[in-house]
């Protein structure tokens, strides 16, 4: 077993330094280094390739991308997990601190100060111009009051201080109902999100590393 994994290894690191040379024979730019570019290139596709290997079975390529958090729990190589721990605070701090912050914060919270009469001239005009269209006044309004409302009961699911009844309980129903549909459509827009993640990943082996598609 141990023979066949060093061999595997001389494959893959045989592989690893031929799709070095290989990618950076074809890596043009002005900003940086060609050896350096295809070493990005190379390494990115070595990481993707060991994530997505994990689909077939648990392997020490895949273990790779954890087992460097797990050197913190060793005296003489500790060190070794400030990479893996730098890189994912970084991340995380860096970009989807301030992503989550503009998107589930301050967006959010914007979206919702919304006119609820919108373009309003008067009665007359808005019987005149009256339509269904998705881009009509009367949609935009209703649109609007949806919104309004939605906000309103799902606050008031939240507002423990007063009794859920009559009217009251009534509107902390409807926020519940706008609740789950708010989450079911953000479970099925991060799974949509993954699986254009995975798309992305695709892509690039395809079409940075191997070059197979422009």
């Amino acid at each position: 077993m141990r023979r066949t994994t060093i061999i595997a290894m001389a494959v893959v690191l045989g592989l690893f330094i031929l799709s070095w040379i290989l990618r950076s024979a074809s890596y043009v730019t002005v900003q940086e280094h060609y050896l350096i570019g295809g070493l990005k290139v190379t390494f990115s596709a070595f990481l993707t390739l060991a994530i997505l290997s994990f689909l077939y079975k648990d392997n020490p390529f895949y273990k790779f991308l954890g087992i460097m958090l797990l050197m913190r729990l060793s005296r003489n190589r500790g060190w070794l997990a400030r990479w893996p721990l730098a890189f994912i605070v970084g991340t995380t701090a860096g970009l989807n601190f301030v992503r989550y912050l503009r998107s589930d914060f301050m967006e959010q919270v914007s979206a919702t100060f919304v006119p609820l009469f919108v373009d309003w001239k008067g009665v007359g005009y808005f019987i005149s111009h009256f339509s269904l269209s998705a881009s009509g006044q009367f949609v935009a309004i209703v649109a609007n009051w949806v919104i309004f409302l939605g906000v309103i009961c799902g606050i008031i699911y939240f507002f423990f201080s007063k009794e859920h009844k009559g009217v009251f309980g009534a509107a902390s129903r409807v926020g519940i109902w706008v609740l789950m549909i708010t989450f079911g459509a953000s479970f099925g827009y991060t799974v949509m999100g993954r699986i254009s993640l995975l798309v992305g990943r695709i892509t690039f082996l395809f079409r940075d590393w191997l070059g197979w598609i422009s």
